[in-house]
Formats: C-alpha cells, sequence, structure tokens
C-alpha cells in the first residue's frame, strides 16, 4: 500500500466536503501540492474563486501552497491585487475604472505588490483564517481559526490571534533542525508509508534511520 492517490479528487468515498485541492485549481498561478486537502461542506469545490481573493492576473503574484496540507473552510489567501496605491494623495484606484482616469494603466497598483504568498509543506490553517498579500509560511506550522496573518511565520511556528501572532513553536529547535534535514514530505509516497509509523508516533530516532 502506497496512500491514497493523489489524483482522486475525492479522496473519502460518500464524503463530499473533503477534496484533494490541486485537483480543483485551474490556474497556472496557483500551485497546490500532492495531498493537500481543503474540507468545506457547502463550497469545496468553489475553492479557487472563493477562498483566493483579489487575484488579479496584471499584478503578476503567485500562490504556492505545499504538500500534506489541511485547510479548514474559510480560510483565505488575499492576494496581492487587494492593496492600494499608498504613494500617492489618494488610495482609490482611478486607473482601473478608465475613461479618462489612467484608461486602464495598472502599473501604479501593480508596485504595490509584496510577491508571492508561499506556503509550506505540512501546514494546518484553521476555519476562517486569513493570510494576507505576500506572506510565507514555513513547514509544520499551525495557523489558528481566525487569525490573520501579515507576517511571515517560522517553520512549526502556532500563529493565533489578529493580528497573528506566533505564540509558541511545536517542537524544540533541535528537532526541528531535525525535521527540516528530512524533509519527509517531499519522499515518495511508498517511502512516507514505509516511515508512517516514524511520523505519526513522532519517532525522530526512526525518521534518522529512513535517512
Amino acid at each position: 500500500m502506497q496512500g491514497p492517490n493523489p489524483d482522486t479528487p475525492r479522496p473519502l468515498p460518500g464524503i463530499d466536503q473533503l477534496i484533494f485541492l490541486k485537483n480543483f485549481i485551474t490556474r497556472t498561478d496557483v500551485h497546490v501540492g500532492d495531498y493537500t486537502y481543503y474540507d468545506d461542506f457547502e463550497h469545496a469545490d468553489e475553492f479557487e474563486t472563493r477562498n483566493i481573493l483579489y487575484h488579479y492576473e496584471f499584478v503578476g503574484d503567485e500562490l504556492s501552497i505545499g504538500r500534506y496540507c489541511s485547510l479548514a473552510k474559510g480560510c483565505t489567501f488575499l492576494m496581492n491585487g487587494a492593496n492600494h496605491p499608498l504613494s500617492s494623495f489618494s488610495t482609490y484606484p482611478f486607473a482601473i475604472f478608465k475613461e479618462g482616469w489612467g484608461d486602464g494603466d495598472v502599473t501604479q497598483l501593480a508596485t504595490q505588490s509584496r510577491g508571492n504568498t508561499l506556503v509550506g509543506n505540512d501546514v494546518w490553517i484553521g476555519r476562517d483564517a486569513v493570510i494576507m498579500p505576500g506572506v510565507s509560511i514555513g513547514h509544520g506550522a499551525i495557523i489558528g481559526s481566525n487569525a490573520v496573518v501579515s507576517k511571515d511565520v517560522e517553520p512549526f511556528g502556532v500563529v493565533v490571534g489578529n493580528p497573528g501572532k506566533t505564540v509558541k513553536k511545536r517542537f524544540s529547535d533541535d528537532i526541528i533542525e531535525v525535521l527540516l534535514k528530512t524533509a519527509w514530505w517531499d519522499w515518495d509516497a511508498a517511502k512516507v508509508t514505509r516511515n508512517l509509523d516514524a511520523i505519526t508516533n513522532a519517532d525522530l530516532d526512526g525518521l534518522r534511520n529512513a535517512l
């Protein structure tokens, strides 16, 4: 056995609310890794349009979500199209309305981009959490329900609140170093399956031996 097929849209028979998300992504500027799932009992299929907001092509930013991530209902990624010009006397986006207000020249709006939004592997994002534009979330991090994440999150950090703050690390620095070196999420499915006991039972020596 090598685990479920990541190309299966709905890996749990009879449970339509949980999907392997990559199978529902159509945009070339959104990347989702194998086994990452989204759980939403109302609109799971519509993640791309309901949960990724203000993602305009003219801005040129991308959203990347790693493998083995767990995404709860309502978690939202605000992309750089949500930003407004700060260098002018007005934050109003005149240019997008044309009709003599810039004739569609959105160059100034695009310059407000904070870069791509990156979510590492094995990240758990809680219900209704909001990820702001250009944020990087490290491997193994946990984002609490309703948290608003506006700053980068270190690997295995736990973030809660609005504004989101890291309240602790899941493991000691020594353990985190081993986990990042091991990077089990990059293994092929067969190797993950062979070492599942070590992964799920926090057997550090078992992971070391797997290397």
